[in-house]
């Protein structure tokens, strides 16, 4: 497969991140770390908002507004700018590929998000392409996967009788299948305006499991196509630290959400972020030994602003 090109407008932050790796971090004291990640949040990149961003210490915004007009969203670039700040996504959510009546209209309203993000300067667009559910399926800790890598068609989902699971097993077979081929009609759009689709772990339940999940992504062989990490969402089939290492430099973006879960190890919750399960020096740790260096952009919450910005500076100073 090959190996992702680095988007021309990240060049001059890997870079400086790259070189800026052995140099002094603080108080006279070596980084420990070899890469460095970089402050957001989601929101809409209004003037206030950036500005208000900017003072708490953030260096950048995901877009919520994936259907601002291109002169929208230029506009909203030159005011980043301005401030020294970059919107260097935008979320596009749900789509459904699997739901042959709404294809046509997903796609047309992906391909003017991707043209959306190159007025914008951003980098990536976040996708979940199918969501599935309604059907038995395994608890989470039940999970014993096992699937043929070469068209990711699942063969198990539990060690024992699947026969309680069939149901899901075929809709999970269908969805990926449609979100291949539509992501695939998607990638010349992507290639012309120099944004990646990045693909999120989130509540759709596929892809449940990171060599899974990587196997997916990694089937397009494609620079255009990679994986929006949510370090939060997955929690409850594995730990962050691990969907990490698995996907390595798959990763294009990550979100930043922590997920508490229950002491009997039955479901959990969301939560402020250095509240819940998520083992943030471990993640740290692994972000750095894959070679991540982008945006940690924190989703959701009740903290102000000053206190994400606080907690997120402990969570890059691997604490």
């Amino acid at each position: 497969m090959n190996r992702p090109m680095l988007h021309r407008r990240d060049f001059l932050a890997v870079s400086a991140a790259a070189g800026a790796a052995a140099l002094v971090a603080r108080g006279g004291e070596a980084s420990p770390w070899k890469t460095r990640l970089h402050k957001a949040m989601l929101g809409i990149p209004d003037e206030a908002t950036l500005a208000s961003w900017r003072a708490a210490g953030f260096e950048g915004i995901e877009s919520l507004d994936r259907g601002a007009s291109l002169e929208k969203a230029a506009a909203a670039r030159k005011i980043a700018q301005r401030l020294g700040m970059q919107i260097h996504g935008v979320l596009y959510g749900w789509a459904n590929f699997n739901r042959p009546s709404a294809v046509a209209g997903d796609l047309a309203s992906v391909t003017a998000a991707l043209h959306t993000c190159r007025a914008y300067g951003a980098s990536t667009l976040l996708l979940v392409p199918c969501r599935i559910g309604g059907m038995p399926m395994p608890e989470p800790w039940e999970f014993n996967l096992r699937f043929d890598a070469n068209n990711g068609h699942l063969e198990r989902v539990v060690a024992g009788d699947n026969g309680p699971y069939a149901a899901y097993m075929k809709a999970h077979d269908e969805a990926a299948d449609a979100s291949r081929a539509a992501i695939e009609r998607l990638l010349p759009v992507a290639q012309q305006t120099g944004v990646v689709i990045a693909v999120e772990n989130v509540w759709n339940n596929l892809w449940v499991k990171p060599d899974f999940f990587r196997n997916f992504v990694a089937s397009f062989g494609s620079p255009w196509v990679r994986a929006y990490f949510d370090i939060g969402n997955h929690v409850k089939y594995a730990p962050p630290q691990q969907w990490i290492r698995t996907l390595g430099h798959l990763i294009a973006k990550c979100h930043v959400k922590d997920f508490r879960l229950h002491g009997n190890g039955r479901g959990g919750e969301c939560c402020n972020i250095r509240e819940g399960s998520v083992n943030w020096p471990a993640v740290r740790r692994a972000l750095d030994d894959v070679g991540y260096q982008g945006w940690l952009s924190i989703e959701g919450g009740t903290l102000s602003l000053e206190e994400n910005s606080r907690r997120l500076d402990l969570i890059l100073a691997g604490k």
